[in-house]
């Protein structure tokens, strides 16, 4: 089967909007491989952090991203056969991935790894530009969103529950701030897709947001 082919669903969304929950919950229901872009960014913010790469050196950090050896298995991540699932999930990682992922040269970097997703049967593609960059001519195009107040809530019972502190009041300015950086930088800002299905899960269960996109992917080409 033609690359052009097969079939890609696109979940974009801010911070803790759900979107990576989703993504993985609507991939298994149908059989499809998952791609976690987020996960590119912070693997290679975790590795930039270790290193001790000048976040200021936009060359280095892009050499840092076309040189990571990764590896998906389920849903745990893997950088030099080094299980890292949860050590990308730190906060220093993720805000240090927010600005990393504002360079055109680390974006670029990993343009053409996010491309190699795409295998048959299909693709569920979770992040910021999937739907407006990466893979513009997806079958369906969804964006996740929610209130700032309940993405707040949501990361700090994931950091809790995996017995890492957090403070309310630190995990809402850093999501205004993510939010901010995501959808104000000039190469491939934070936004829905032209043609995208926009779903607020602020008061939404995940079982319910994957009916919805299941619902909606079932309806393409009908």
């Amino acid at each position: 089967m033609p690359t052009s082919n097969i079939p890609v669903i696109t979940i974009d969304g801010p911070t803790a909007s759900g979107k990576g929950t989703v993504a993985h919950k609507v991939a298994d229901k149908l059989g499809f491989h998952l791609l976690d872009s987020g996960a590119l960014y912070r693997l290679t913010a975790l590795q930039a952090l270790r290193r001790g790469t000048p976040l200021s050196d936009e060359h280095a950090l892009a050499k840092v991203a076309e040189h990571l050896h990764i590896g998906f298995t389920g849903e745990a991540i893997f950088l030099s056969n080094e299980n890292v699932t949860d050590a990308i999930r730190a906060e220093e990682v993720g805000n240090t991935a927010s600005k990393i992922a504002a360079l055109p040269a680390v974006r670029q970097a990993l343009f053409g790894l996010q491309l190699g997703f795409r295998k048959a049967p299909g693709l569920v593609a979770d992040g910021r530009d999937m739907g407006t960059v990466i893979f513009p001519s997806a079958q369906l195009k969804v964006f996740l969103t929610a209130s700032v107040a309940a993405r707040a809530e949501r990361r700090y019972k994931q950091l809790i529950g995996k017995g890492i502190s957090a403070n309310m009041d630190d995990l809402l300015m850093d999501l205004k701030a993510r939010d901010d950086r995501d959808t104000h930088r000039a190469i491939a800002p934070l936004v829905p897709a032209e043609g995208a299905h926009v779903l607020d899960t602020s008061d939404m269960t995940v079982d319910a947001a994957v009916e919805q996109v299941l619902h909606w992917y079932a309806a393409v080409g009908k």
